[in-house]
């Protein structure tokens, strides 16, 4: 099984190396190959996708207004200040389009939601963990549980949960307002439950109107470039490198701070391991209302002697001087 594994990632591989302009001709591949075998090949692919160039290339005819979405087919998009939440779907040519509007109560209180009961909707980015069919006749037909509170909330020490996105009372009157929850009309919950995916849908809750979602292809190739950079950094067991992706403010998801986990990863890399490390269904989207701020998630397949993981990987980071720093991660 495992021989299947590494002749498809070769085929892969290759098929990288043929179409990328970074090489002069196949003849070049194949000598490559010849005088250094799979590990050189490898190893220079790698370097590849660490170059911003590839990346620019590559989103050229890319929608982008988002971000760089691999793995979700809707945008949901709650913009408090103007009480609206906005539905935009993926069509034919991967083109996010705007497919439907909903007037929305918000959080009695503007800002963002820092603890429980503060009476604030969360700004930030979300996916909707599950839907609950029956819920109190308060909330109308149906509600979608959003991931409040994220890593990010959690690093930033924020309290509180059960942010829905709901109906509103069939057997009672209410507020314009809610406690934190986004509240649609009873129509609109239901067809919102008919125009989506939940495991293919993203929540994106912003507040400042002039706040843009939509990085510039420039931005988000650089984005892009730097987290191969840090892949391949990982991938080679070059400690100092992969370890000046880190803030010295990052705290892992389980509170381990810089420090901790700076003595954790040079054990691991002193091993110098041979390591695939595999990533799919990327995405980055801008954090709504702060600078520089971005999240990116992926599905990571990695493997050595010692450790085997498959699963989501979740980072904040920070691009600061063309560089990112990773705030926190999953």
């Amino acid at each position: 099984m495992e021989n299947k594994f590494y002749t498809a990632t070769f085929q892969a591989l290759f098929i990288l190396f043929l179409s990328t302009s970074v090489f002069a001709t196949d003849n070049e591949i194949l000598t490559n190959y010849r005088l250094h075998g799979i590990k050189n090949i490898e190893k220079t692919l790698d370097k590849s996708l660490t170059d911003t160039s590839y990346w620019k290339e590559f989103l050229k005819n890319k929608d982008t207004k988002f971000g760089y979405i691999e793995s979700y087919t809707n945008i949901l998009l709650c913009d408090k200040s103007k009480s609206e939440l906005l539905i935009y779907s993926k069509d034919s040519n991967n083109t996010y389009k705007l497919r439907k509007e909903y007037n929305a109560f918000t959080g009695k209180l503007k800002g963002d939601k820092k603890k429980e009961g503060d009476l604030k909707t969360p700004i930030g980015v979300y996916d909707i963990v599950k839907k609950i069919s029956k819920v109190d006749s308060f909330y109308g037909p149906m509600a979608f549980v959003t991931s409040y509170p994220n890593l990010f909330d959690k690093y930033k020490g924020k309290t509180g949960q059960g942010i829905w996105i709901h109906g509103l009372p069939t057997d009672q009157e209410r507020d314009e307002f809610t406690k934190g929850c986004i509240a649609i009309k009873n129509k609109s919950i239901e067809c919102l439950n008919r125009n989506i995916d939940i495991k293919k849908t993203i929540l994106i809750i912003k507040e400042n109107t002039d706040d843009s979602t939509n990085p510039s292809k420039e931005t988000l190739a650089k984005l892009l470039s730097e987290l191969y950079t840090w892949r391949y950094a990982w991938l080679y067991n070059e400690t100092e490198k992969y370890l000046n992706f880190y803030a010295p403010e990052f705290k892992r998801y389980d509170g381990m701070n810089f420090k901790k986990f700076k003595k954790y990863k040079t054990r691991v890399f002193a091993k110098h391991e041979r390591k695939t490390i595999l990533f799919q269904n990327i995405n980055i989207v801008t954090y709504p209302n702060m600078k520089n701020m971005y999240r990116i998630t992926f599905d990571e397949e990695y493997k050595s002697n010692s450790f085997s993981f498959k699963g989501r990987k979740i980072l904040i980071v920070k691009l600061q001087n063309n560089k990112f720093n990773i705030i926190t991660e999953k």
